[in-house]
């Protein structure tokens, strides 16, 4: 966003989109909050709250959305010294989370806790692909096995096996490179999170899908990504990308 690699960034804005603060003061209308409360914010904070986006609860398609990431331009991030937001957009952060390590919940947890819950992959006994071992990756995994599913990483190489199995505690492991190894899988996931943010064909992650399973794209690669149609006409399989920013839940 700094160098507007996206073509987006509105400048000048301060960066942060994870924020975790402690409030100062309270408008007169505010009964969500009190000064002293601890509070979580993530990277969408405003929208006219009357589209057909905010009435269904997708305020972060809004036209009139206000981000914390530059997009806007209305508003600045977590490492400006003070910031003003809307209670419907905080959340009573838990006494019992610290600050530091569960900040990460308001932007890398909810974008893979998410679409885990929408499309019904949060069931105990699924076969959950993780793709990517990153920022991402490493908590879609704690969601999963929380959800007592069984985790599948996939990794384009072998280097983070031994982390996946001793740190993170997944059940199996695919190298993406190795044919063998992923025809040895096929078809046996229910869905898969892919977060790798470079760039990589999806068709082998389509192969791993059982009929009816959910490919959800998380990462955002600036080459374009292509599907032959023979790989979805069987099975039924879903592609879809997608960043909600519906966080409050995340902590109920």
């Amino acid at each position: 966003m700094i160098t507007n690699k996206y073509g987006m960034t509105n400048y000048p804005f301060v960066i942060g989109h994870e924020i975790v603060g402690v409030v100062t003061e309270v408008g007169s209308k505010v009964k969500k909050f009190k000064v002293g409360d601890k509070v979580g914010v993530g990277g969408h904070v405003g929208a006219c709250e009357k589209c057909e986006f905010c009435i269904n609860g997708v305020e972060n398609n809004c036209p009139e959305e206000e981000s914390t990431d530059g997009f806007s331009g209305k508003n600045f991030g977590g490492c400006s010294n003070i910031m003003v937001v809307n209670e419907k957009y905080a959340v009573v952060w838990p006494e019992n989370l610290p600050l530091d390590s569960g900040v990460p919940l308001l932007c890398a947890g909810i974008t893979t806790y998410s679409p885990l819950k929408r499309y019904g992959l949060d069931k105990p006994g699924l076969n959950i692909g993780i793709a990517g071992l990153g920022g991402l990756g490493h908590l879609a995994i704690r969601f999963v096995k929380a959800f007592g599913a069984k985790v599948t990483l996939i990794s384009s190489s072998i280097k983070k096996k031994r982390e996946a199995f001793e740190k993170f505690g997944v059940d199996s492991f695919l190298v993406s490179s190795n044919p063998e190894e992923m025809q040895g899988a096929f078809g046996t996931l229910d869905g898969i999170i892919d977060t790798m943010p470079v760039a990589h064909s999806i068709v082998p992650f389509l192969a791993l899908l059982k009929p009816l399973g959910k490919l959800i794209i998380l990462s955002v690669p600036e080459e374009p990504f292509e599907v032959p149609a023979p790989a979805l006409l069987m099975g039924k399989k879903l592609i879809t990308l997608l960043i909600d920013f519906q966080f409050e839940r995340i902590f109920h």
